[in-house]
């Protein structure tokens, strides 16, 4: 899906190999935004090496993620060891990648797809028949009468409704990325100036989004069903209008 990139004016460092591919779209420059932040943010505290290697509180906080979080893979050499700027950096990039951007793509599109069960069913209580069963033949005379045969009752699948229907809500007081709630979060103003310039280059790409939606060139910016991608448009309006399913909205953080 993607190459290494040379070029040093390319700050993803690779290169799409398919264009019109949303997610890898729309990511890559919410991925750039955060890594960005991060590192102007760690800088600051940060003035070199030895002051990562000798923060204890940092050692311990990672070290704690690696063998009492992923005991099973603590020993894995792919883990960033914190001795330099750029390895926090991506370290943390990576973590708030996954608790925000990441997860707002896999979860908040669940509603459209799952939320009709028969367009995706939790389980089928039967086996898709064989060729010469007499199985196979009462599928081949009614096979809308199969299907149905095949889904959960009433009960289960309005379980499973009601699941997707609960991952899939914002709640009325969603922070989003580039957001936050509390507004003496920090009293330093270079920190304060820097987060209100990646919310407003948070927002540049809201407006880059809607803009690649509107090209009909992409077709994969909506697909056969002819619906928008905005599993990753950020949403910076924390207002409540912007709760419930609305299949958009990148959260600060998982909360469920």
């Amino acid at each position: 899906m993607a190459v290494k990139d040379s070029d040093i004016n390319n700050p993803t460092g690779i290169q799409l190999l398919l264009l019109d591919y949303p997610y890898a779209t729309d990511g890559l420059e919410i991925w750039v935004v955060i890594k960005e932040w991060v590192k102007d943010f760690c800088s600051f505290f940060y003035k070199d090496n030895e002051a990562i290697e000798g923060d204890v509180e940092l050692q311990a906080w990672w070290s704690e993620i690696r063998t009492n979080g992923h005991g099973d893979k603590h020993n894995d050499t792919w883990w960033y060891q914190l001795t330099t700027l750029s390895n926090l950096v991506e370290a943390l990039t990576t973590l708030i990648w996954i608790a925000s951007a990441k997860h707002a793509s896999l979860n908040y599109g669940q509603h459209a797809y799952n939320g009709y069960p028969p367009n995706r069913p939790t389980l089928c209580r039967k086996f898709v028949p064989l060729e010469g069963r007499v199985e196979f033949g009462e599928f081949l005379k009614d096979p809308d009468k199969f299907f149905l045969g095949m889904l959960p009752n009433r009960f289960e699948m309005s379980l499973a409704v009601a699941l997707v229907d609960v991952l899939s809500r914002h709640t009325s007081d969603e922070v989003y990325l580039g957001c936050q709630q509390s507004p003496g979060w920090i009293d330093n103003e270079v920190i304060q100036n820097r987060f209100a310039e990646f919310k407003q280059e948070i927002k540049e790409i809201q407006s880059r989004i809607m803009q690649r939606n509107r090209d009909l060139k992409l077709k994969n910016r909506r697909g056969p069903a002819n619906i928008e991608y905005t599993l990753l448009y950020p949403d910076t309006s924390s207002s409540a209008s912007t709760s419930g399913i609305t299949g958009r909205g990148i959260p600060n953080s998982i909360s469920i």
